[in-house]
């Protein structure tokens, strides 16, 4: 074997290669749906939008009625860590959720 061809080769870079391997596509988007219970009141689904999402009074009344009228709502989207954190707290107030990859 030529002691030449067994050196190591350095492989030069582009920017836009290293911004690549460094910057990965984010696995987005994922979704947060809070499914309709017979436990929990509608004014507390309606608590809970509020306090952990911030929503609005109107936007967390809409998203409630939403799961309680359609049986379902998208409460959030993001990355799937994210949905997973999401869904996560809200099992923790005592709410159905899962989450999913968006269509």
């Amino acid at each position: 074997m030529d002691r030449v061809s067994a050196m190591p080769v350095e492989i030069e870079r582009t920017e836009s290669d290293e911004a690549r391997a460094v910057d990965p596509v984010p696995d987005v988007p994922w979704i947060t749906i809070v499914h309709n219970d017979p436990v929990n009141l509608m004014s507390y689904v309606t608590y809970v939008f509020q306090s952990y999402f911030g929503y609005s009074k109107e936007k967390a009344k809409k998203l409630m009625l939403d799961v309680h009228h359609k049986g379902r709502a998208v409460v959030s989207r993001g990355s799937r860590e994210e949905m997973e954190r999401d869904v996560q707290a809200m099992h923790g107030y005592g709410l159905w959720a899962t989450l999913r990859k968006e269509r």
